[in-house]
């Protein structure tokens, strides 16, 4: 007699890791109004004169595409698919043509030097490996090319809020799909080998991850 996992062809971790990304997308498609209601003015600002290729990592449920250019060639590598058909309804509604793939950050689905601008926002904090991920970004872009970031990233060390970050990471990182609060986002940025990295800290009044930096890094 077959056991329902075998009907289904899922075993019991795959049906909870779908359930959980499912969950995850429709939590993100929930807040990120909330969210570009603090950061909206400087996403207006960061995306104004975007061109070309644009590689956005991690788009989610599309956030972003409000603020884009209708004339660029967005790709988007996205690797959870439950998030696909949010970014779909919100590219027809906004007339956009989107170029949607799957993939993860650190083995980008693009040429080597072919993009114009890689955009990333509250990606790298998720990411298995920032550093092979700043690689891949490095990788995809033409000389000259930019990476646009928006990041929370770890506060001060000896800070309380340091030290709460770091004591709530392992819940935070299943709550949030891998998500570490105190990574130090900004030292792997600066150490990837861009030419050069131009940012801004800003604090976006948020629980635990309130510290976020905003800038342009070019290769």
């Amino acid at each position: 007699m077959m056991t329902v996992n075998q009907i289904i062809g899922d075993s019991p971790n795959q049906i909870y890791a779908n359930f959980d990304k499912r969950f995850f997308a429709w939590i993100i498609a929930q807040s990120s109004s909330t969210y570009d209601k603090i950061v909206g003015d400087r996403k207006r600002s960061l995306f104004a004169n975007l061109q070309g290729k644009v590689l956005e990592i991690g788009p989610g449920t599309g956030p972003n595409l409000p603020y884009y250019p209708k004339d660029i060639h967005w790709i988007g590598i996205e690797p959870n698919p439950h998030m696909h058909s949010y970014l779909q309804k919100q590219a027809k509604k906004l007339g956009l043509n989107i170029d949607l793939r799957i993939g993860n950050a650190e083995w980008l689905d693009a040429e080597d030097n072919s993009i114009d601008t890689v955009v990333s926002t509250l990606v790298l904090c998720s990411v298995p490996n920032i550093d092979y991920t700043l690689q891949a970004i490095l990788r995809v872009l033409k000389p000259g090319g930019r990476f646009l970031f928006i990041e929370h990233v770890a506060a001060s060390k000896g800070t309380v809020l340091r030290e709460v970050q770091s004591a709530i990471c392992p819940i935070w990182k299943v709550i949030g799909d891998g998500c570490h609060p105190d990574r130090e986002t900004l030292i792997a940025l600066e150490n990837a080998g861009f030419s050069s990295v131009n940012y801004e800290r800003f604090d976006a009044q948020l629980p635990i991850v309130s510290p976020h930096i905003i800038g342009v890094a070019t290769k």
